[in-house]
């Protein structure tokens, strides 16, 4: 199984009070994790992406993602809050669940692609959802997204 996602990509327990939050979160721990070297216009590219539409999925699970030319390498970063929030989603419910995509430019119809269909996948599994919400453990949460990315 790959190691695309690490347990450090993994946060849970957080406690964000707005979408905006989790995004600003996400964006500076992509800093952290070398994905990106500018927290502030990552988190513009995923607000441009959510202005075009939900990203919030089902079951309170949301897939933002940011395509954009201050992003070094793709990457997934999953934040798990403790509460719902407010998020535009297909079901309408709110998310505690945000598996966010981190793509470069040059990658968005290749590893963005990949990235989304893989995720879109592994979000219709019950079983999936299912281990991601029962588990506050990072590698847990990690290794079931890699053996969905992994799969042909």
């Amino acid at each position: 199984m790959s190691d695309f996602v690490k347990a450090e990509d993994v946060l849970v327990n957080q406690n964000a009070s707005s979408r905006e939050e989790v995004l600003r979160a996400i964006s500076q721990k992509a800093v952290e994790l070398g994905v990106t070297k500018d927290a502030d216009a990552t988190y513009d590219a995923f607000m441009a992406r959510e202005k075009m539409g939900e990203t919030g999925m089902t079951d309170g699970f949301a897939v933002p993602h940011a395509k954009s030319s201050v992003i070094d390498q793709a990457a997934v970063i999953v934040y798990k809050n403790s509460t719902p929030l407010d998020w535009p989603s297909f079901d309408g419910k709110p998310v505690d669940v945000a598996i966010s995509l981190l793509v470069p430019d040059g990658e968005a119809g290749t590893t963005h692609i990949k990235l989304l269909s893989k995720t879109a996948v592994l979000l219709m599994r019950d079983q999936f959802k299912a281990l991601v919400r029962g588990t506050d453990d990072p590698q847990a949460i990690a290794d079931a997204i890699n053996a969905g990315i992994d799969e042909e």
